[in-house]
């Protein structure tokens, strides 16, 4: 990495985790902001939820032919100008209509962030350093938002609006300090592997064609998918539903397992990327398939009901750590797979793809929460399903992958920054 990458890295990462912060003080807390402080009601405050929803979900097809057309620069500060107004309206707003705009700028802006700023943290890396790039962020992320929730915790009071005006004003602040921070940033070329997609004349087209034909990308899309609504999705609907009605899991203790999950991520981080950086991505997405299984059968522990409320909290709690290790794992995976992934000129594109299929679903996450209320064991035991599918699935991936995108530690020393430059055509590992 040079002198200039190092630089740019290094101020990416410190907006990043700024705005993690910002928002770390207003997430936890806007559900009873709608509904209660602002006295709407539980329908307006899911309303508000689904507005972020679809705002991302249109906005993100459009956003990556932007982002390699114009650059990520550009767009992370158009997007967090938004995200400010958005967030700062948001506080101020009494009634349904104008919460419901703020929430779709506030959710547009998000959204387009993440692969913009995906694509600056790619521009600034090599393929051999990636991992390690997209550790640190994630890790930023998690920290940030850990301890925005805490201060704002202590701020936040729920017979004071005002007090609610200022955490949402101190998350738009933090939007535009990132607008600041990328204002400065001096962006390098990006080093990419060459023929990461197999020119093929007769599939020219449009981006999104040509990235569907795409086998290993479409398979990757696919993956995350899978991993994003067994996890991510289950988090504050599913699973939590499924802990409280099933387990009997107080609000208390389910907030305890929200903190063991970030606590997992915070610790264990810097650890797993040791074990996971020179190793194959596909086995490792994979070990994180089996290790989630476990995470599930030991929630379906928690609501059997024959042990002790004392141990199906404790069972509960662990089920979120293990989730937090592996997205410790997947961190440092997922992302730079992603990048090595795209052909030059394409790694906005293949982000913004990539964001909309976790927005997707995140959105269709909720759908669990019938099976977790009603029928518990029925859903732990298709997630446990699941989550087997995503380790077969990984494995399958790894079938199309060249040797250097599935390990990217094969490329050492001047090596791994010459790819930016034309270099041979990798030899691809056998189906």
């Amino acid at each position: 990495m040079t002198k200039v990458m190092g630089a740019a890295m290094r101020r990416i990462q410190a907006g990043n985790a700024l705005t993690a912060f910002g928002i770390g003080f207003t997430v936890p807390f806007l559900y009873i902001y709608v509904a209660q402080v602002r006295g709407l009601g539980s329908m307006a405050a899911t309303s508000a939820f689904v507005a972020f929803a679809v705002s991302a979900l249109v906005a993100l097809p459009l956003t990556g032919r932007i982002i390699d057309r114009r650059g990520p620069v550009p767009v992370v500060i158009g997007a967090a100008v938004a995200a400010s107004v958005g967030a700062l309206s948001l506080g101020l707003s009494t009634g349904i209509v104008p919460i419901l705009l703020s929430a779709l700028a506030l959710g547009a802006g998000q959204a387009v962030m993440q692969p913009a700023l995906a694509t600056m943290i790619v521009w600034c890396s090599t393929p051999s350093t990636r991992t390690r790039a997209f550790a640190l962020q994630f890790f930023m992320q998690n920290l940030g938002l850990g301890i925005g929730g805490l201060i704002g915790g202590q701020i936040v009071d729920e017979s004071r609006p005002a007090s609610f005006t200022l955490l949402f004003g101190i998350e738009a602040v933090m939007f535009l300090v990132l607008a600041g921070v990328v204002l400065t940033v001096r962006m390098p070329h990006a080093p990419s592997i060459k023929d990461a997609m197999p020119k093929d004349p007769s599939r020219a087209g449009g981006a999104w064609k040509r990235l569907v034909e795409h086998r290993a990308m479409a398979k990757l899309l696919v993956l995350g998918f899978v991993i994003f609504f067994a996890c991510y999705g289950q988090f504050e609907s599913g699973l939590a539903a499924f802990g409280t009605e099933a387990a009997g899991i107080s609000p208390s203790t389910l907030g305890f397992a929200l903190a063991a999950n970030t606590g997992a991520i915070v610790v264990a981080q810097f650890v797993v990327l040791k074990l996971v950086e020179k190793r194959r991505r596909s086995r490792v997405v994979a070990l994180v398939g089996l290790i989630w299984a476990v995470a599930w059968v030991i929630a379906g522990f928690s609501g059997l009901g024959h042990g002790s409320a004392m141990m199906a909290a404790a069972a509960f709690i662990t089920t979120y750590g293990l989730f937090g290790i592996g997205e410790a794992m997947l961190s440092p995976t997922l992302a730079p797979l992603v990048a090595d992934l795209a052909p030059e000129g394409s790694v906005g594109q293949y982000n913004s793809a990539f964001a909309l299929v976790k927005q997707l679903a995140l959105a269709l996450g909720p759908l669990g929460v019938p099976l977790g209320a009603g029928v518990p064991m029925l859903y732990v035991g298709i997630f446990v399903v699941v989550s087997l599918g995503i380790a077969w699935l990984a494995l399958r991936l790894g079938k199309q992958l060249t040797a250097v995108q599935d390990r990217p530690s094969l490329l050492k020393g001047e090596a791994a920054v010459a790819v930016a430059v034309p270099v041979a055509e990798l030899e691809r590992v056998p189906a």
